[in-house]
Order: C-alpha cells, then sequence, then structure tokens
C-alpha cells in the first residue's frame, strides 16, 4: 500500500508549472474516434485517466504512437470494434462514456460499459441519453453497458435543451453531433473552458461548431472529419489546487502554464480570503502573508465556483478566522471527507448540501484516506498545513488527476513522500 507521508507546517516558495487539463484531454482523446486520418495531440498529462482513454483507443483498434512523454499520435482510421466492453475499464474512467458519443456519432452504433470514477453521489447520464434519442439513436441497456444505434434513416441534426448545464453530456452530445447530418442546437450546454477545447479540436478536424462557452452551441454536421496536430488547455483545477496550498500553508509561488481568465471564477474568492495574486500573462503570483478571513461559497456551473474546487477551498477555510458556509449545488455527496478534516482538528459540519465551517488556529496532522480525487487533494494540503505528521491513504485517487503531485509540491519545499507500507493482511500475520 502507497502513501504520502507528510510532515507539515512549512509556507510554499518557488514556481510550477501547471500541467494540462484532464478534463479536456480526456474528451478529446474520445474525439479522435471520430477523425477518419491520424492524430496528434499535444501536451498530455501523465495521469492514470489518460493511460486509460488510451487503453481503450488500443482495444477498439487504433494505433497508438507515444511521440514524447507529452505527445501521443493516434490512428483511428480503421477501428475494428465498436463496443467498450472491458468493466475494469470503464469503472477506472468515468470519461470511458464520451466513447458512446464518438462511436455513435462515427459508426452510429455503441456499446460502453457504465461509467466509474469518483463516487459523488447522483451522477445519471439521463441527458446524455436525451440528447442521443434527439439525435435519432435508440438508447437501450444490455448486462450493464448503454447500447446505442442510429434508427432507420441514421443520426440527424436536432435542437436539444439541456435541463442541467452538465459537462459530460454536452460533450458526449457534441461527439455524436460532429458528423451527423443537419445543424444540432444545444441550448443551455456547460461552459467551461473544457468545452470550448473540444470545440476547437474538432473544428481542427473539420467540423464547424460554433458558440461553444455560450449559452447555445450550434453544430453543423460534417461529412467526414480528417486527423490535425492539437494541444490541449492548461488545468485550471490544477492552477486552483496550488493556489488553495499556499493559502492554507502561506507563501509565494507563481503558476505558469495557465489562463488567468480560466481561473477568475475561483480565484475572487482566494482573494476575499486575503490571499494576493498578480496577473503576468501566462502566469499568477500567489501570495499569502497575512492571516485568513472567512468568506461563504456557493458552488456553480462555470463560470461560478467550480464544483471540483469546493474541497480544497474548504481547507483553506478551515484556518480562515470566523465561520464560513459553503453550499454545494452540484453534487450530493461531496462532503464526505469533513470526517477526515475532523480528525486533523478541524471543526466543520454538514448538513445537507451545507457545510459550516468554524475556522481554527491550526490543524494537526492524522493518518487520513482520500475518497475522491479532490477530496484527496484538499487532505494532502490540510497535511501541508498541519503541524506534524499526516498520512494520506488512497492516494489513487489523487494520481487519476494531478501529474507529479509530489515532485512539484516538493519543489515548493514541502515535505511530502510516497512511501509503502505493508498491506494490513501482512500486518496481522507479522502480528
Amino acid at each position: 500500500m502507497t502513501k504520502y507521508v507528510i510532515r507539515g507546517g512549512k509556507p510554499l516558495h518557488g514556481q510550477v508549472a501547471v500541467s494540462s487539463a484532464k478534463n479536456a484531454a480526456v474528451a478529446i482523446l474520445a474525439g479522435t474516434v471520430l477523425a477518419e486520418g491520424p492524430c496528434v495531440i499535444e501536451n498530455l498529462p501523465k495521469i492514470s485517466d489518460i493511460t486509460v482513454q488510451l487503453e481503450i483507443l488500443r482495444r477498439l483498434g487504433a494505433k497508438i504512437e507515444m511521440l514524447d512523454d507529452t505527445t501521443v499520435r493516434i490512428d483511428c482510421t480503421k477501428l475494428r470494434s465498436t463496443k467498450v466492453l472491458d468493466d475494469d475499464l470503464a469503472r477506472a474512467n468515468r470519461a470511458s462514456y464520451y466513447f458512446i458519443g464518438a462511436l455513435l456519432g462515427r459508426y452510429h452504433t455503441a456499446q460502453v460499459c457504465m461509467p466509474g470514477g469518483c463516487n459523488l453521489g447522483v451522477r445519471a447520464i439521463d441527458q446524455h441519453l436525451k440528447g442521443f434519442e434527439a439525435l435519432g439513436a435508440a438508447v437501450s441497456t444490455k448486462a450493464g453497458c448503454v447500447v446505442t444505434d442510429a434508427r432507420t434513416g441514421g443520426l440527424h441534426g436536432a435542437h436539444i435543451y439541456l435541463d442541467m448545464p452538465s459537462v459530460g453530456a454536452t460533450i458526449n452530445i457534441m461527439l455524436a453531433a460532429a458528423r451527423a447530418p443537419g445543424q444540432t442546437l444545444i441550448e443551455n450546454p456547460a461552459k467551461e473552458p473544457y468545452i470550448v477545447d473540444l470545440a476547437n479540436f474538432l473544428n481542427t478536424c473539420g467540423a464547424d461548431i460554433r458558440g461553444a462557452g455560450t449559452d447555445v452551441i450550434k453544430i453543423r454536421g460534417a461529412r467526414t472529419l480528417h486527423g490535425c496536430t492539437y494541444s490541449v488547455i492548461p488545468d485550471m483545477i490544477e492552477a486552483g489546487t496550488f493556489m488553495a496550498a499556499v493559502a492554507a500553508c502561506g507563501g509565494e509561488i507563481t503558476l505558469t502554464n495557465v489562463i488567468p481568465k480560466h481561473l477568475d471564477c475561483f480565484a475572487t474568492k482566494f482573494m476575499e480570503m486575503g490571499v494576493e495574486m498578480e496577473d503576468l500573462g501566462d502566469a499568477v503570483l500567489v501570495r499569502r502573508i497575512r492571516p485568513l478571513t472567512r468568506t461563504n461559497i456557493k458552488t456553480m456551473p462555470y463560470p461560478g465556483f467550480q464544483t471540483d474546487m469546493q474541497p480544497p477551498a474548504v481547507v483553506t477555510l478551515c484556518l480562515a478566522a470566523g465561520t464560513s458556509i459553503v453550499n454545494e449545488t452540484i453534487f450530493n455527496s461531496r462532503f464526505r471527507y469533513l470526517d477526515e478534516l475532523k480528525r486533523m482538528g478541524a471543526r466543520v459540519q454538514a448538513d445537507g448540501q451545507l457545510a459550516i465551517i468554524e475556522g481554527v488556529s491550526g490543524l494537526t496532522g492524522a493518518p487520513v484516506q482520500a475518497c475522491d480525487l479532490r477530496a484527496g487533494a484538499a487532505l494532502v494540503i490540510a497535511g501541508l498545513a498541519a503541524s506534524g505528521e499526516t498520512e494520506v491513504s488512497g492516494i489513487a485517487h489523487i494520481e487519476r488527476g494531478y501529474e507529479n503531485f509530489v515532485e512539484k509540491l516538493q519543489s515548493l519545499g514541502a515535505d511530502i513522500r510516497r512511501v509503502e507500507f505493508p498491506e494490513p493482511e501482512e500486518l496481522e500475520v507479522n502480528a
């Protein structure tokens, strides 16, 4: 069993380059299925979610060639299957469901096992299926898989209104519609930078997608798409995670390879807490030299405060003077990690979708367990800010979405290590 062992209490100083956006990369990799020609995808993060997406492509019959650590050449010209039936792969990565839209868009049929990923409560894919049906597909389930097939006449453009601006549904519908004849309108879509990045990639392949990032996305289905070379945008959530780390620990760091405009949705709240920020063009300086003050946060669809930034922000508020309230409106089980923070001395309570945080003067190291990706990153931040030693288990969750997380924190002066521990049953035998 591998854990992170952290000795906290040190401010962070230095410079760190932010990796590319996981949420954009996994969608773009699925999108290569639509291209009849090689795609070169640059600036990929080295994380397990990317490894899973590439393995799914490989099993579908794509030719995969790593050109360097962060660049891959993918040729989906001649796939041999339209089915993703490996349950272990699908469960390892929620983004596996993007292959439904991509395979449906190109081959008019797909069978994909239900996805896994972080357990954040109810995350139904009904909006995805509603979109597929509007585009002319019949949808059913079979042995734990989603099965989609174009009805007589094939796919066609459609007017689709999303009940909520779901990132996953917006991406999946865009993938399915990119090659569907006619015009598709998606109203009330998600507006995250990942949506814009996927649209830019597909347009580079010859698609006609307009309005990504606005209230209406217009797609004119292309007959075919060709390969291209494309570089993935930086990860705003990773940048925000390092912002939260500086806010909790104190110090000053420079984040490079960022798009500062993407960070506004949560940077404003950190500044309300007393964190100083300076826009340097393609970098941001983040500094915290004075005590933190309370604030209230409500998670909202982009450009509101991102739900993925809620756990790191809560850790910061645990160390802010006064009482803060956090309203989680996106996922109904995102506060499960609060019990772990209590083990470290945090004064936090969840009441349904609300968390009430009373600031304390400091946290104390303790053994804690990550229950999902962003909660895991938050517990690492708590360990960095705490006195004494913290052991974080369940780090596979964290390494799904953060590239070289330990090494980057070490470069900023953090005392954090990956350590192998005997498995619990081994300890019982030795006892």
